[in-house]
């Protein structure tokens, strides 16, 4: 798995983790809050490495609440569809394994600060996307037949 500098950069400097499909539930197992970076082809993306080099800095502004993992690209579909994620680049928060919030793209940083910490202040819910609603027996659907 090669990484681009930035992204690499995150592993050997601030202690973020590569996640996989198969290293998702160690990586989320510790309780406490955590962020997949997905951040898709720099390429393609390239406000994706203006993620990768203040992700650290968001971590620190928002009292180091989150661990860092990095979802290299072959890997990101399908945990892009695990999560729900639909745009690059995307930060999607996590607390153990429970869905808080996704944050995409690069923002002013007052703004992307405060997405950061709301995201990390929501309670756990569904990913977006995943699923089916359940809807209990005898009660109405609220979609037409």
């Amino acid at each position: 798995m090669k990484l681009h500098p930035l992204m690499q950069r995150l592993i050997d400097q601030h202690g973020a983790e590569l996640v996989t499909p198969e290293s998702l539930d160690a990586f989320t197992a510790p309780a406490g809050e955590h962020a997949l970076f997905f951040g898709g082809d720099p390429v393609r993306f390239p406000e994706a490495l203006d993620v990768a080099v203040v992700l650290p800095e968001l971590r620190s502004a928002t009292g180091a609440r989150f661990d860092i993992g990095v979802v290299p690209r072959e890997h990101e579909d399908t945990l892009a569809r695990r999560m729900g994620v639909q745009r690059w680049p995307s930060l999607v928060f996590l607390r153990g394994s429970g869905y808080l919030a996704t944050v995409s793209g690069m923002q002013d940083w007052a703004d992307y600060v405060a997405a950061v910490g709301a995201a990390l202040d929501r309670p756990v819910s569904r990913a977006p996307g995943v699923g089916i609603p359940v809807v209990a027996a005898g009660t109405a659907a609220s979609a037409c037949h």
